[in-house]
């Protein structure tokens, strides 16, 4: 079965492949026969976790409108309550996914609607599962409004992690489940709503896929 996967991989498929194929050559001009093709051997396989890792398989999101998606796949790290004044201004709920180094780290929007504030906020490199990384690491916001919830969407870098990259222009328009950007080797993913517009359906521990998943329903308006 056929899973595409996303341009980024290019530099890491063929930087592996380049540096311990450079590697192997030089041992095994030196007759160094078993380390050449030890070398030969793990860039072929670190070649081909970088395949695994950038994949981008299909996802059909829920047709309900009031559904609202995972952004990322993971695990379900926190749920909390708590006040956002910079982009929300109102009493919010931030709904917190763990990305490991073996899920798809490609991100999806939880919601329909439009993008109006992209930003880059540089800070820390913490283990993204402490609480305090959602406030200090570097990280993406996105900020999504839709027609009946808004969503803003932080790709917070970890000590692992090389980059968190969006693929997103101001005011576009995104539908549920649409590919917005990725996270590279392994980060957390921060989606808050304003705690009067949604009914959060999660808990801690739950295991989640992007633009699948049902996190959280619309209360409507």
């Amino acid at each position: 079965m056929y899973i595409p996967v996303v341009k980024e991989v290019l530099p890491f498929f063929f930087g592996s492949l380049t540096v311990f194929g450079l590697l192997g050559w030089i041992f095994r001009r030196f007759q160094w026969k078993r380390i050449a093709w030890g070398c030969f051997v793990l860039g072929i396989v670190l070649a081909g976790y970088m395949l695994y890792f950038f994949r981008d398989p299909e996802r059909t999101p829920p047709a309900d409108p009031a559904a609202i998606v995972a952004g990322a796949d993971g695990v379900v790290m926190s749920i909390k309550y708590l006040r956002e004044d910079e982009f929300l201004k109102t009493e919010a709920v931030r709904i917190s996914i763990f990305l490991r180094l073996f899920d798809v780290h490609v991100n999806r929007a939880p919601i329909a609607g439009q993008i109006t504030f992209l930003g880059y906020f540089p800070g820390k490199r913490f283990f993204t599962f402490q609480e305090k990384s959602s406030e200090l690491n570097q990280h993406n916001t996105i900020l999504i409004e839709g027609p009946q919830t808004r969503c803003l969407v932080n790709q917070i870098v970890g000590p692992v992690a090389r980059r968190v990259v969006y693929w997103l222009r101001l005011n576009q328009q995104v539908q549920k489940g649409e590919r917005i950007g990725m996270m590279k080797f392994g980060s957390r993913l921060d989606m808050i709503f304003p705690k009067a517009d949604v009914e959060v359906l999660v808990k801690p521990g739950d295991r989640v896929f992007s633009g699948v998943t049902v996190v959280a329903t619309a209360r409507g308006k």
